[in-house]
C-alpha cells in the first residue's frame, strides 16, 4: 500500500494553492523609527517613548541599520533591491495600535522578485518565488486578564520587522515547512534576526486554498495565523485542506476568513473574517522621505555577507567529503555548523562528523543542553579524534574519555593518561597475548580450524578483555589470523 504523505493524496482531483507571509523580528539594538531599545522589558510599558507610543505631532526617524538588514534579507533571497522605495500607512484600529496606523510599506517595497530553493517531496528542487520584502513597525500587545479586564503593553510597538510575502507556489504541508525552515536559516545566517519562533522573532501567516485540478480561478484562501512552530504548521495546513475540500463537496463554499490552530482538539477554528487590502486605507507616510539605496551601498552590503546555508552545505560535501545528509544535518543549525568548523580546523578525518552527530548530539538531547552549555570545546572533540586516528586509543577507550570530557571539561589527552587508556599497539607484546589465549583453547582453535568461522569473535573478545580493553582491535585480528591458521 501507498504511503499517505499528504491529504491531498486522498483526493485527487484537487490541488493546494499555498502563500506564507513571514514576519521577521530584526535583531537591531535600537527600534525602527526611534532610540527605544529593541529588547524585550519584563515590566508592561517601559521600553516606550512618545515616538513608539503614537503621541501626536512627534517626527519617526529611520533606522539606518533596518535598511542594511533587509539589503541583506534581499541579497540573501536573489531579490531585486529597489533603488527608490517608501513608507505608507496602513490604517486599522486595535487597541495594541496606539496611532491607529501601522508605518509599512506597500506598493513601493525594498525588496521584489526574489526567491527561495527547497526540495520537494520528490526530492527534487523547487524555487518558491517571493513577492516581496518590506520594511514596517510591529505593534504592541492585548493581555486579557481572567476577571474580563484587557490591557495593552506598548513595550513591542515600533519593533523592526520585515515582512516576506511569497507567491502562491507551495502545493502542500512539506513544501510549507520546507520554505519556512530554508527562510529561517537564511536569516539566522545572515545574522539579522533569532529565528527564535516561540518569542515570536519568526511567525508566519499561511494563505490556504483549494480548486479542482484544471479549474481557471484560485480557490477562496483562508489565513491561518499566530501558529509557532513548524510542526502546527504542517498539521493546520493538513486540516485546512480537508476543511476546505469537504465544504466544496458538499455544495458549500470557502469564506475569506483568518483562522487559528487549536493544539488540543488538532483543528483550525475562526478568529475574524478576513480584511482585503482596500480596508486598510494605505496612502505614503508624509512624515518619512523616500528611501535612495545607491549600487555602491548594496555592494557594501555584498561584500560583508556570511556565507549562505546552501553554499555551505555545498563546500562541505566537496571539501569535506560529508554526505548530502550529514552536510544537510550540520547545517540545519548555525551553531552546529560553527561547532563542526572549528572542530574541522585541527582534523580532517572523516569519523569527526560521526561523532558530532551521533555521541555530541546525543549527549546534548540526554542531558537536555545547548551547545554553549557543553563542556566539550571543539578542539578538544577534534583531539579525540585525532588520537582515534594515530591509534593511541581504540574506540572503546574514546566513548569512555568522551563521558570524562563531557562531565569534567577536560582535554583527552590528560584523560587518556588519568584513566590508563592508552592503547597497547606494540605488536609484541599483543602476540604473546594472542598465543596465550589460543594455547589456552585447543577445543575452540580445532573447531576455528574444522570451519566454525564464528569463533573468531570469540578470541577477539577474549584478547581485547585480557589486554583490558586497550588492544589495537587491527593488530589483533591479523596475529589471531595468522596463529588461528
Amino acid at each position: 500500500m501507498a504511503e499517505i504523505r499528504s491529504i491531498l493524496d486522498h483526493y485527487p482531483d484537487y490541488e493546494a494553492t499555498i502563500g506564507i507571509e513571514v514576519h521577521v523580528q530584526l535583531s537591531t539594538k535600537s527600534k525602527i523609527f526611534c532610540s527605544c531599545p529593541n529588547q524585550v522589558a519584563q515590566e508592561p510599558n517601559k521600553n516606550i517613548c512618545p515616538i513608539c507610543a503614537g503621541y501626536p505631532g512627534v517626527l519617526p526617524v529611520l533606522n539606518k541599520q533596518v535598511v542594511e538588514f533587509a539589503i541583506r534579507a534581499g541579497l540573501s533571497t536573489n531579490s531585486t533591491i529597489a533603488h527608490v522605495s517608501e513608507f505608507a500607512r496602513k490604517h486599522y484600529f486595535y487597541p495594541d495600535l496606539p496611532k491607529n496606523f501601522q508605518t509599512t510599506q506597500n506598493d513601493r517595497p525594498i525588496c521584489q522578485e526574489g526567491y527561495v530553493t527547497i526540495h520537494t517531496l520528490e526530492g527534487t528542487e523547487k524555487k518558491i518565488r517571493l513577492i516581496r520584502i518590506h520594511m514596517e513597525e510591529d505593534a504592541g500587545k492585548n493581555i486579557h486578564g481572567s476577571s474580563g479586564e484587557s490591557f495593552v503593553d506598548l513595550n513591542r510597538t515600533g519593533t523592526p520587522l520585515l515582512e516576506i510575502v511569497s507567491h502562491p507556489d507551495i502545493s502542500n504541508a512539506h513544501e510549507a515547512k520546507e520554505y519556512l525552515k530554508a527562510l529561517r536559516l537564511i536569516v539566522q545566517y545572515v545574522d539579522i534576526c533569532s529565528g527564535n519562533m516561540e518569542e515570536g522573532a519568526f511567525r508566519a501567516d499561511t494563505n490556504v486554498s483549494v480548486r479542482k485540478k484544471g479549474a481557471a480561478r484560485l480557490g477562496t484562501r483562508c489565513e491561518l495565523k499566530n501558529i509557532n512552530s513548524f510542526k502546527f504548521i504542517g498539521d493546520a495546513i493538513e486540516y485546512e485542506l480537508e476543511r476546505q475540500i469537504n465544504l466544496l463537496e458538499d455544495g458549500k463554499s470557502v469564506r475569506q476568513e483568518t483562522r487559528l490552530w487549536d493544539t488540543k482538539e488538532k483543528k483550525t477554528i475562526l478568529m475574524r473574517s478576513k480584511e482585503e487590502a482596500a480596508d486598510y486605507r494605505y496612502f505614503p507616510e508624509p512624515d518619512l522621505p523616500f528611501i535612495e539605496i545607491d549600487q555602491d551601498w548594496i555592494e557594501r552590503v555584498r561584500t560583508g555577507m556570511p556565507e549562505l546555508p546552501y553554499h555551505k552545505m555545498n563546500r562541505l560535501m566537496k571539501e569535506k567529503g560529508l554526505s548530502a545528509y550529514e552536510a544537510d544535518i550540520i547545517v540545519s543549525d548555525l551553531k552546529l555548523a560553527d561547532y563542526y568548523e572549528q572542530a574541522a580546523q585541527h582534523t580532517s578525518n572523516k569519523i569527526l562528523v560521526n561523532w558530532i552527530l551521533r555521541d555530541l548530539m546525543g549527549l546534548l538531547n540526554d542531558q537536555k543542553i545547548t551547545l554553549a552549555e557543553c563542556r566539550i570545546k571543539p578542539e578538544q572533540l577534534a583531539q579525540l579524534v585525532l588520537l582515534i586516528e594515530k591509534g593511541t586509543i581504540n574506540n572503546n577507550s574514546a566513548k569512555e574519555i568522551f563521558e570524562h570530557m563531557a562531565a569534567t571539561g577536560k582535554d583527552p589527552h590528560i584523560l587518556v593518561k588519568e584513566l590508563g587508556l592508552e592503547q597497547i599497539g606494540s605488536s609484541q607484546e599483543l602476540e604473546a597475548l594472542v598465543r596465550k589465549i589460543v594455547d589456552a583453547h585447543p577445543s575452540q582453535t580445532a573447531d576455528y580450524k574444522a570451519g566454525q568461522q564464528k569463533l573468531f569473535g570469540f578470541f577477539v573478545g577474549l584478547v581485547m578483555k585480557e589486554s583490558k580493553g586497550k588492544g589495537n582491535p587491527q593488530i589483533i585480528q591479523e596475529l589471531l589470523k595468522k596463529y588461528l591458521g
